[in-house]
């Protein structure tokens, strides 16, 4: 299973601003600007909810993120399109999308990779991967070196219904508590019942998990044909993790930051 996954490491030897290339092999650019093919969401919808998580400590690793400047979502345009079309769908049925994570930069990707290496660094794991033993991260894929969301068009979402209560700001006073407990119990996240928190590292995450019954397992269906419907696909070991199937960048790792400096 492979409940987190991240993007391929950096290509040994590969300078900023190229491309490297090989015919079997995905390519990975390093630059400090997006392609013009890459939008910041709320310039297509600004009706979609944003919860970055990655900018602030309340994620797995109790930290923001390197490269992670602004709390938006950076998407290709045919993402931030076909978000828009799930959003007018969901609207007058009572919901709104929420994003927490979209276009993730190399750099974050390789500062996940390194704190899935220092076992000593166990500061989150009471919220986001209570029954799982940090040194089994990788082995057990829920780490891994590829990612979707480093190709621009894989965004990691959920449903708030409307009117949209406030989003609480954690802080540690607030205490961990694990992503797989009652969703009263859970960190209070103006998201509906999903059955789990996001970046829940167990296997209740699995979108299908036969364990999530009744009104989660009917928030997670509304997702995902709502997303269905409008040209992504689910990846089955996350709720929340969706791409586009006809992403413009199939076979493209990209390093710019998130940043709306780096969009033109």
């Amino acid at each position: 299973m492979m409940l987190l996954t991240v993007a391929m490491m950096a290509v040994p030897g590969l300078a900023v601003g190229t491309v490297a290339s090989a015919s079997d092999e995905p390519t990975e650019t390093s630059s400090a600007t997006a392609p013009s093919e890459f939008v910041a969401l709320d310039q297509v919808d600004d009706t979609i909810l944003h919860d970055i998580r990655y900018t602030t400590r309340h994620n797995f690793v109790g930290r923001p993120i390197p490269s992670y400047r602004d709390a938006i979502c950076v998407v290709t345009r045919p993402t931030a399109e076909a978000l828009a079309q799930a959003q007018a769908v969901l609207r007058p049925q009572g919901y709104s999308l929420k994003i927490y994570d979209c276009y993730r930069p190399q750099t974050a990707v390789d500062d996940f990779v390194r704190w899935g290496q220092r076992l000593s660094d166990e500061r989150m794991k009471a919220e986001f991967y209570p029954q799982v033993d940090k040194s089994d991260l990788f082995a057990d894929g829920y780490i891994a070196e590829e990612s979707g969301h480093s190709r621009g068009s894989t965004v990691d979402l959920t449903l708030v219904e409307l009117p949209a209560a406030e989003q609480p700001e954690w802080d540690r006073s607030m205490g961990l508590q694990p992503c797989t407990a009652p969703h009263d119990e859970r960190f209070p996240d103006n998201s509906i019942n999903m059955g789990t928190g996001f970046d829940c590292f167990d296997t209740l995450s699995h979108t299908m998990d036969p364990r999530i019954q009744g009104e989660a397992r009917d928030n997670r269906m509304l997702l995902k044909t709502t997303l269905e419907n409008v040209g992504f696909t689910n990846y089955e070991n996350e709720w929340w993790h969706y791409s586009l199937d006809d992403e413009p960048f199939p076979d493209t790792y990209f390093d710019f930051p998130v940043a709306r400096s780096a969009l033109d």
